[in-house]
C-alpha cells in the first residue's frame, strides 16, 4: 500500500513535477495544496490527474493557519512535502504532520527566501541544496540530505538557481525514497 502524500507548492511546479514523475516512489499524491490560485503547479497537477486545493493567505494569518491545518488534516497524509511552498507553516501544522522541505542552499548556511542571492553575495565557491524536516523556524529543522553545487564564474541568481534546481529534483525524490520506510501510515 502506497504512502499518502500531500504536496505544498506556490510556484512553477518543477520540483513537484519531479515527484509526480517518480514512478519508483510508492506514494499516492492525494493532493497538491497551494496558496496561489494561478500558480503553474496547479495546472501541472491537473494534467497529472492529481487533486488540487487552494488556501489563499487573505487578510488573517491566524485564519490561514487554521485553514491549512484543516485542509491537510482532511487529506490524512503520511507525509507532507513542501516543494517550492513560499509560506512558513505554523507550529501546530509541523507538529501534527511529518513535513519535509527542499531548500536551495547547504543549510544552515543561507536560510530564508533569498538563499541563492545570499550565496552569491557571500562569495562562496560551493552552495547546493538541502532536504530537511520542517520545524516551526525558518529552514531550521533537522537536515536529512544535502548535495553540493559549484558556483561558477559569471553565475547570477538565474543561472545558479537553475543548476541547483536540477540537483534538487533528484535529491527530493531520493530523499522521499529514503524516508518512506520510516513513516507511519494513516489508514
Amino acid at each position: 500500500m502506497a504512502h499518502r502524500v500531500v504536496v505544498l507548492a506556490s510556484g512553477s511546479g518543477t520540483l513537484a513535477q519531479a515527484i509526480f514523475d517518480a514512478d519508483e516512489l510508492e506514494i499516492d499524491i492525494v493532493a497538491v495544496v497551494s496558496d496561489v490560485a494561478d500558480a503553474a503547479v496547479i495546472e501541472r497537477a491537473s494534467k497529472a490527474g492529481i487533486a488540487t486545493q487552494i488556501v489563499p493567505l487573505g487578510s488573517s494569518r491566524q485564519k490561514w493557519n487554521s485553514e491549512i491545518i484543516e485542509v491537510v488534516a482532511g487529506l490524512k497524509p503520511d507525509l507532507v512535502i513542501s516543494a517550492g511552498f513560499m509560506r512558513i507553516l505554523p507550529a501546530e501544522f509541523v507538529n501534527r504532520f511529518p513535513t519535509i522541505n527542499s531548500h536551495p542552499a547547504l543549510l544552515p548556511q543561507f536560510p530564508g527566501a533569498h538563499a541563492v542571492q545570499d550565496a552569491l553575495d557571500a562569495g562562496v565557491s560551493v552552495t547546493g541544496t538541502t532536504v530537511h524536516w520542517v520545524d516551526d523556524g525558518v529552514d531550521t529543522g533537522p537536515i536529512i540530505t544535502q548535495m553540493e553545487v559549484p558556483v561558477l564564474p559569471g553565475d547570477d541568481v538565474a543561472t545558479l538557481h537553475e543548476r541547483i534546481k536540477k540537483v534538487e529534483r533528484g535529491l527530493i525524490v531520493a530523499t522521499i525514497a529514503l524516508i518512506l520506510p520510516t513513516l507511519e501510515r494513516n489508514v
